[in-house]
């Protein structure tokens, strides 16, 4: 009967996937705890691409574990100028932890990982076996308009996205309750059928000489969904063929919503 259901669920989604001018590279949609698949569509699911803002529920877990963030609302850090602003008045201001995720902060990031440390960042990037565990292109003391996880060093698979996220989820990473706890909190989305989904965009592309090439635009949308006792994680990636509006990001996050409204329905 699981089965059957799943087949009937990926046919389904095969519906919602993409329009003509994005290419669905993988849509991943697995049980948390036993770690079966219950979606997987796509082309590509296994090469590494740039995490882009998606690092940043890494960058949660490690901010709150080693005390760099307090709660969801404090440190609230000011924008100062010479600070990367290319999403405009978004990113000024004070800015605190729940702004930085909905906004997706970039400086907030940096100013994050630079407290951090070389060693430290590369400690738990390594601990928890993220992606390649490349962390070494950007030096965070002095990163300029970079950082190690947008088209840089640091690459992963939606594969492996899945995995980092069900051990964060069934907290098996070597960090703090609160962590976990804050890191919910500030990434915690609208219910679908009465599942809580938590989750993070990115939207980045290809190469790791810090430039942005809208026409291959990577569009990831990753995180977990709980209801009582179950737990579900998923990571889905898309590739742009031209420059197109609302960045790839939010179309792979609107497009998986779609997806998990079915996969919810179903459970």
């Amino acid at each position: 009967m699981f089965k059957a259901s799943a087949r009937l669920l990926t046919t389904l989604l095969a519906l919602t996937a993409t329009n003509s001018f994005a290419s669905e590279l993988c849509t991943l949609i697995v049980d948390a705890a036993k770690g079966a698949t219950i979606v997987k569509t796509g082309t590509d699911c296994t090469t590494r691409v740039t995490p882009a803002s998606t690092f940043k529920l890494a960058i949660s877990l490690m901010a709150f574990d080693s005390g760099v963030l307090d709660d969801s609302h404090r440190p609230k850090w000011p924008y100062e100028a010479g600070y990367p602003d290319w999403a405009g008045n978004a990113w000024k201001g004070d800015i605190d932890p729940t702004d930085w995720m909905k906004r997706s902060v970039f400086w907030y990031s940096q100013q994050i990982v630079k407290k951090l440390g070389q060693a430290r960042l590369q400690n738990y990037v390594t601990s928890f076996k993220y992606g390649n565990q490349d962390v070494s292109a950007v030096e965070v003391q002095h990163p300029g308009n970079k950082g190690v996880w947008v088209r840089s060093s640091l690459q992963i698979s939606p594969v492996e996205q899945v995995a980092f996220l069900r051990s964060m989820v069934n907290r098996q990473l070597p960090v703090s309750a609160h962590s976990y706890q804050m890191t919910e909190e500030i990434t915690q989305q609208d219910d679908v059928n009465g599942w809580k989904i938590y989750g993070k965009t990115g939207t980045g592309s290809p190469g790791q000489d810090n430039r942005y090439r809208a026409d291959q635009a990577y569009g990831w949308y990753v995180g977990w969904a709980r209801k009582g006792p179950q737990a579900l994680v998923f990571a889905r990636l898309i590739q742009d063929e031209k420059a197109q509006t609302p960045n790839a990001g939010l179309r792979a996050r609107s497009q998986l919503s779609q997806q998990l409204l079915l996969a919810t329905q179903m459970r």
